[in-house]
Order: structure tokens, then C-alpha cells, then sequence
């Protein structure tokens, strides 16, 4: 673990979450992650869960193929594995698609663009789902703009408040890109009010919090943990807890 201090820190409090929480830093479906995703699945407890890939980030790329490379991706490590194509706000307040999450052990967000999928997602009957899913035991995933939307707020240009699904928490994508003294300087400044901690994840890494409230980390790159005006930085199979 590596670790760094700055001036200035906030006040977190406890957290404790139901069900499971994957926040994953980018590059999904790729040699590399399986490390984490099979970490995933297994915390299910159930041979072959039926897991989704939500591909709404990507509505204005390609969202049949990132959600063609999920379920081939996940299929081939034991998942039941299937698409969700919730492109806009309009599909994820459609009774009849919000309704698929239920039966589901893992709900996986990829991708893309993550002011669409906020905007899409946002008050909206499937993340009324989702949470339900979440309170039964259920993992609710996210990749890069999936994992920056998952949080209580979301640092994309600006601060904007997300979804609350993993509360207190803003997840800042790829950061094997950053360094964390820096980042840490500015966090100092700009946190908004009442965040308890911001995670930096690396690419093809991930972080899995489960209802204890601990998280492990796995793959090949860090976690960097931001909180209480000091930085942490978790490798695979480490674990740590928010204060």
C-alpha cells in the first residue's frame, strides 16, 4: 500500500451498504479484468448468475457491440449472460424493460458517455429497480462512466450529483493516468460537502464492496483511496474500509 498526506482534510462518517457494489476503472471485457470479474461472480454464491450489461453510456457509439463484447465476455466465465438495450431515459422508464433487473444477480454498466447515462438513468424506474436488486443481495457494476455515475456525485468537467447507489463515493476512472499528490491538492479544495471518500481506479482493475462495508480490491493496477486529506493506494487482494 502506498500512502501520501496533504493539508486540509473533510469529515467522513460510517457506510454501510446491502448488497454489493463493483466499481471498475475501464478497459471492461478485456484480457486482464477477469481477475476482478470472476472475483464478482463468485461473491454471488450461485454457479451460473444471470448477469446484464447495460450498455446506455455507449448509446451514441456502439451500443450493440459493447453489449455484444459483454455477454460473450462474461458467457465465457460462467455467467448467464445477457443485454439490456437501455439506450435513453425513455427505455429506462419502460415498465416493461426496468422490470428484466429483477430476477437479475448482476447488474453491469459499461462505458462511454457518462453525462448520457446520468441524464438516461436519473429518477428513472430502472434504477428504482436497481436499487431494489442491490437491497436483495445483488451486485450492481459499473465500468468508467458506469462506476463515475454509481457514486453520490460524479466529477465529469464539474461536480454534478449522481445516482447514490454507492453513497458517499465518487469513482474517478483510469487513474493509472493520474498522480495522486496532485490529485489529492485538488480534491482539497474542491470536494463537495458531505462526500466521505473518492476512489481512483486503475484500468482492468476494480474495487468490490460488499454488505460489511469492506472493500477488496483486484487486478492488475491500484485502487487510490481519498479521504480525510490523505491518499492510499490498494493492490490486488488488499482490503480497506472508509472511515
Amino acid at each position: 500500500m502506498r500512502s501520501g498526506r496533504i493539508l486540509g482534510s473533510s469529515t467522513y462518517g460510517g457506510y454501510v451498504m446491502p448488497g454489493y457494489i463493483a466499481l471498475v476503472g475501464g478497459d471492461e471485457f478485456r484480457s486482464g479484468c477477469e481477475v476482478f470479474d470472476r472475483a464478482m461472480l463468485e461473491a454471488i454464491g450461485i454457479g451460473r448468475p444471470k448477469l446484464l450489461v447495460i450498455p446506455t453510456a455507449a448509446a451514441h457509439q456502439n451500443p450493440s457491440k459493447a453489449a455484444s463484447n459483454g455477454v460473450g465476455y462474461f458467457s465465457e466465465l460462467g455467467a448467464d449472460a445477457s443485454s439490456l438495450m437501455v439506450l435513453d431515459g425513455t427505455n429506462a422508464n419502460n415498465e416493461g424493460i426496468a422490470s428484466e433487473v429483477d430476477d437479475a444477480h448482476v447488474i453491469y454498466m459499461t462505458g462511454g458517455n457518462p453525462a448520457h447515462l446520468l441524464d438516461s438513468l436519473k429518477g428513472s424506474l430502472l434504477l428504482a429497480r436497481m436499487t431494489e436488486a442491490l437491497e436483495r443481495g445483488a451486485v450492481i457494476a459499473g465500468s468508467s462512466a458506469g462506476a463515475m455515475v454509481m457514486g453520490s456525485w460524479m466529477r465529469f468537467r464539474q461536480w454534478s450529483e449522481a445516482l447514490g447507489i454507492a453513497e458517499g463515493i465518487t469513482t474517478l476512472p483510469h487513474h493509472e493516468r493520474a498522480d495522486p499528490a496532485t490529485v489529492s491538492r485538488e480534491l482539497a479544495t474542491t470536494t463537495p460537502d458531505g462526500l466521505r471518500a473518492v476512489f481512483g481506479v486503475d484500468g482492468r482493475t476494480g474495487c468490490l464492496g460488499s454488505p460489511d462495508g469492506r472493500w477488496t480490491v483486484y487486478g492488475p493496477g491500484d485502487v487510490t483511496v481519498y479521504q480525510q486529506g490523505q491518499w492510499n493506494a490498494y493492490s490486488s487482494g488488499e482490503v480497506f474500509e472508509i472511515m
